[in-house]
Formats: structure tokens, sequence, C-alpha cells
């Protein structure tokens, strides 16, 4: 009953973040005219379905994704349906090209915003301080110098604003080498420690263990709930452009990434820790989703401001037959990265 009930929530979080996403391009190409052929929650063969005017709202039989057609992405259907030249999206300029893209993302966003309020609000935020609150007994951090109180400043010379970055900094550092720390003690003194993890096994798998938990005090009330969006956005923020920074110069590997098989995972143990769990996922998820999509990579709404950019640049649009068919040939490629890291993934999981 519980793998079933994980399912659900699993499917229910996806199809939530890619709808908004795709409602973000939906509304914009509406705005600005472009020809919306359809509106899809889910995937292949339909299910039911209406039409109200042009356009065809529907819900697919696999329950996961969905996506907003727009006019100009297959030129062949646009003749076929004898679509007016200035209302598919490569005939308008540049400026509502660049909304209709960006405002896929700029929904997940949104969305993540509005989730983690509804958190802070409702079961209360954190006040995310980078104080150490306890250090284990015969821990690595004990044995170096770490003291309960000390106020991190830095790790390995990364400067620390929040108990996420010292997560963020402690998961990207290399543990064999040692990780240093600049801590400020509660007497008003410094310090730099150098602490190398202790190399654990926890459920049957290696880990590094430093033996620090931090300090975080509830905070309630709705101004510091908008306090607490404030610095989880940031922080949102920051993991992901140091997480892709360090996957490009190798310091995160394709392997340690997670695909649907690996979210699932994290919903099954979010949904334990309750519905404020599988709501931090979900707006934790989105502000990826909105991330990864703004890279400027083809395929992704990012790839599509590059060429908006590149119209900008050389005066005129790159030939649509052109752009799609490096779109498609990205997609193909990031499906076959899709399927490494599901396979990486199952193989996890044993």
């Amino acid at each position: 009953m519980s793998v079933i009930i994980n399912l659900v929530v699993f499917i229910l979080v996806l199809t939530v973040i890619v709808a908004f996403h795709e409602f973000g391009h939906f509304i914009m190409a509406k705005k600005t005219g472009v020809y919306v052929y359809e509106y899809a929650i889910g995937m292949g063969p339909k299910i039911w379905g209406f039409k109200k005017g042009e356009t065809e709202y529907s819900l697919r039989l696999i329950p996961i994704g969905g996506y907003c057609q727009l006019a100009g992405e297959d030129l062949d259907e646009d003749d076929s349906q004898k679509v007016p030249k200035n209302r598919r999206l490569q005939n308008k300029n540049p400026w509502q090209k660049f909304l209709i893209m960006v405002f896929g993302p700029v929904n997940n966003f949104i969305l993540a915003v509005v989730l983690l309020f509804l958190i802070a609000f409702i079961w209360g935020g954190t006040t995310m301080n980078p104080v150490i609150h306890t250090v284990e007994e015969n821990s690595a951090a004990a044995e170096a110098g770490l003291r309960a109180q000390d106020t991190i400043l830095k790790i390995n010379h990364h400067k620390i604003a929040t108990s996420d970055d010292i997560s963020l900094y402690l998961a990207v550092s290399d543990p064999e080498k040692g990780t240093t720390f600049q801590v400020q003690r509660s007497d008003g003194t410094y310090a730099t420690i150098k602490v190398k993890p202790n190399k654990v096994k926890e459920n049957g798998k290696e880990a590094y263990r430093y033996g620090i938990s931090m300090y975080q005090e509830k905070t309630k009330g709705i101004l510091e709930a908008f306090k607490y969006v404030y610095k989880k956005t940031i922080s949102m923020f920051k993991q992901m452009f140091v997480t892709v920074g360090y996957l490009f110069t190798g310091g995160v590997k394709v392997t340690q990434l997670s695909g649907p098989v690996g979210i699932y995972s994290i919903v099954g143990q979010s949904r334990a820790g309750g519905v404020a769990n599988v709501l931090y996922l979900m707006a934790f998820l989105s502000i990826n989703v909105g991330f990864i999509n703004l890279l400027p990579i083809p395929a992704f709404d990012g790839g599509h401001i590059l060429f908006i950019v590149i119209e900008l640049i050389k005066g005129s649009p790159v030939k649509p037959e052109l752009e799609n068919k490096i779109h498609t040939i990205f997609l193909i490629l990031l499906m076959i990265l899709m399927l490494f890291i599901t396979f990486n993934d199952i193989l996890r999981l044993f």
C-alpha cells in the first residue's frame, strides 16, 4: 500500500511542477498572439479533453509531464492547419519569443515561492543560522577542535551565510583531502580548523561523517514566513549555481545526478516526514526544473533564448528548419543522458 501511495504522490508532484511550467508558456503565448494547438497534462494517448477556440485542453494517459504545443514547432503541421504566419512562434519579435520561453521557468519559481511561504506560515520556518548546535563526542569534528556554538564563516574559502550553505559545500568538498572550517567562537575569537571526516557505512553504503549538527530555531508568523522564503529561495538558487558549476568542472560527477527513479525514492522519504516535507520537495524540484530549463542548451527553454540572442546579434532569425533540427538532436542526447542517469538510479537501489 505504501508503494502505491508513494507512486501517487510522486506522479502528483511531477505533474504539478510540469503543469505550472507549461502554463507559463501557454499564458504568455496567448498574450502575444501565438496559435496554441494544445495544452496537455500527461503524455501519451488522450483520455479526456475539450476544445475552446483554437486550443484543445486535454488529459493524457501517462500521468507524468505535459506540454504546450505552439505553432512554429512543426512547420508542416502549421501549413496543413493553415495557421497565419503572424501567429507562428518564429515570426514573433524577439521580446515576445523571450517572454514565452522564460515564463515557463518563471512559473516554476513562482510555484516554489508560494509553497515555501505556505510551509513557513502553516508549519513554521527556521532561522537557518550557520551555528553549530552539537558536536558528537569522539567524532572527526570534535577531535579537530570544532565546538558547539561555533559560527561557521567559511568552508574551504567559500563564504557561509546559512546552514544550507554548510550542507552544500560539505557535499562538494573532497573528504579525502579534508575540509577547512573558518569559525567564530562564542567568545568572539576566530579559528581555522581542518577536519577529515570519518568514513562510515550507512545502510550498506560508504559515507563520510563530520559529527556536527546545526542549531535551527523554529519561527512563526507572517513576517518570519517572508524572511524564511527570501533566505530559502536564495539558498536554493545558490545550490543550483554551485552544483551546475561543479558539474561542468568535474567536482560533481554525472553518476551523482538523480532522475525519476531517484526522485521517487526521495518522495517516499519525504512523505514519511509529513505534508510539509512533500511540499518542500516540490518547491525544491520546481526551482531545479526552472533553473535547468534556463541553461543555454538547445532543447531547453534556455536554448530557445540562446537562438533569440543570436537573432538580436545577427539582425535576423535563424532558419526555423535549422533551429528545430538542432533542438531535436539535443533532445535525443538529453534522452540518452536521462536513460544513463535512470540506470544509475536503479543500481543505487540494490
